[in-house]
């Protein structure tokens, strides 16, 4: 069940990326071209990322975290049942014909709202 909130949560987070994403390559491509005449700086810059890469994003863990909790089940189950309901009407013939078509919206967005109003006062008590 959480794995699909899961793999949509991703999909919208992919949806983002790829401007922050070219963002990045180029601040590496000028990295690289400041790094040949600095070797010894590499090394200093490269623990760094290392130690950051480590720790992973600690607003998602407190989310599954939430996603977890007895008022956060319901409505994870809620919504997953919705999701059933929708794959199974898609798969049904002459779908796209239908006039109105389930979408899963308010579901995930009461879902959302419970599981940012649970992490996020939890969340500065984690962070350095």
């Amino acid at each position: 069940m959480i794995s699909s909130i899961t793999e949509y949560l991703e999909e919208l987070k992919e949806a983002f990326v790829p401007t922050v994403a070219k963002a990045e390559e180029e601040k590496e491509e000028e990295k690289e071209d400041n790094d040949d005449d600095d070797d010894d700086d590499d090394e200093d810059d490269d623990d760094d990322e290392d130690e950051d890469e480590e720790v992973g994003d600690q607003y998602d863990a407190l989310r599954e975290e939430c996603s977890k909790t007895a008022e956060g089940q319901p409505l994870v189950h809620h919504y997953m049942e919705c999701v059933e309901r929708v794959h199974k009407a898609q798969e049904q013939p002459g779908y796209e014909e239908l006039e109105h078509k389930e979408d899963c919206v308010e579901e995930f967005f009461h879902l959302q709202h419970y599981i940012n109003e649970c992490a996020a006062p939890r969340l500065f008590d984690k962070l350095k």
